[in-house]
């Protein structure tokens, strides 16, 4: 079930940029595949913080 779902989610980003209509649209591409490693990163930072303070006041 897992591997059907990657399939269906994989997404050709260089096929997108060539068919962009305009520089628009490739911008929004490159943004909208960097949306998730922020969340990502910033996620990792805040559990960082978060257990770094609950390890201080310990």
């Amino acid at each position: 079930m897992i591997t059907i779902l990657t399939l269906v989610q994989k997404v050709n980003i260089e096929e997108k940029l060539k068919n962009a209509t305009d520089n628009g649209y490739q911008i929004g591409v490159v943004i909208g595949s960097l949306i998730p490693f922020v969340v990502l990163v910033l996620l990792a930072y805040w559990m960082y913080t978060s257990a770094k303070k609950r390890d201080k006041e310990l």
